[in-house]
């Protein structure tokens, strides 16, 4: 093993959140940092509220009625933590010339992560109770036009800005809206800010996680296929709270003469209470 392996790793590590935005179709939600602050507990994460009062009448004898301003924080319960060690023999890494370990990292984020990541965001977001939904088996790209029709309608009459509002659907569906190339199609992907294409098999709305075995995610008995999702950025609070790789060498291994890469991400993907007008998701018939 050469010498400098485990400082070359350790220059790795920092790109490991890199790998995760590339693989990860749903990193564009995530909020800034600074909007957040650590709760009382762990798992906690405290979001500012600010309530302002509307306009009233204005008198002319008496000038302006005194508005309150109510700022408050409002703390939600992380609910995303999964982790996973892998252990890779010492020998079988140096008779792989340091493949075995040093690709061990970006493809377990890209294979594994990113994906699981997806569909619980999105089975978070899809399956939120009062959100905008509308549920049909979608043929033509003339019936994708008029489902997304619907959802741009439901949400600018929910005055949702037109920026950062961004469009998850499946590959098949937007390869059904490519084939029209028609001016109508044209118009209603132009009201998204970016249209991010998204396979199937993160799109569900519901999901359960695994906890033993070979981990991952499944989509339950009661979830259904996403055909499209719409989220405006402010309407859901996404945040990674910790997320932890660690790389421990055979020196520092007190068990056996091996590498150890460990992961944990601790995070939270909700829908705030107040912006449900912000997420739309259509779902298979």
């Amino acid at each position: 093993m050469p010498s400098n392996s485990i400082t070359l790793f350790k220059k790795y590590v920092p790109m490991l959140d890199e790998v995760y935005k590339q693989a990860s179709a749903t990193s564009v939600l995530d909020g800034p940092a600074e909007m957040a602050r650590e709760g009382a507990n762990a798992c906690e994460i405290v979001v500012p509220d600010m309530v302002l009062q509307g306009l009233v009448g204005y008198s002319r004898n008496n000038g302006y009625t005194d508005g309150t301003v109510t700022l408050a924080n409002t703390t939600y319960q992380c609910n995303y933590e999964r982790g996973r060690m892998f252990t890779v023999d010492n020998m079988d890494n140096q008779e792989t010339a340091d493949v075995a370990f040093g690709r061990l990292a970006g493809e377990f984020i890209r294979v594994h992560v990113a994906p699981e990541i997806d569909a619980f965001r999105i089975a978070k977001y899809a399956g939120y109770t009062g959100i905008g939904t509308a549920s049909a088996d979608l043929a033509t790209g003339n019936h994708v036009i008029a489902a997304l029709r619907a959802a741009t309608n439901a949400m600018d009459s929910g005055e949702v800005p037109m920026d950062q509002r961004y469009l998850f659907i499946t590959p098949l569906l937007y390869g059904l809206i490519e084939d029209l190339d028609t001016n109508k199609s044209r118009a209603v992907l132009a009201r998204f800010e970016q249209i991010i294409q998204v396979p199937q098999v993160r799109m569900y709305s519901a999901i359960s996680l695994s906890t033993s075995g070979a981990g991952g995610y499944a989509k339950t008995s009661a979830g259904k296929n996403v055909n499209f999702l719409a989220v405006h950025k402010s309407a859901v609070l996404q945040y990674n709270k910790h997320i932890a790789p660690k790389v421990v060498t055979p020196e520092q291994n007190p068990t056996a003469d091996a590498w150890k890469f460990g992961y944990r991400v601790n995070g939270i993907a909700e829908v705030f209470k107040n912006k449900k007008a912000g997420v739309y998701a259509h779902l298979a018939a």
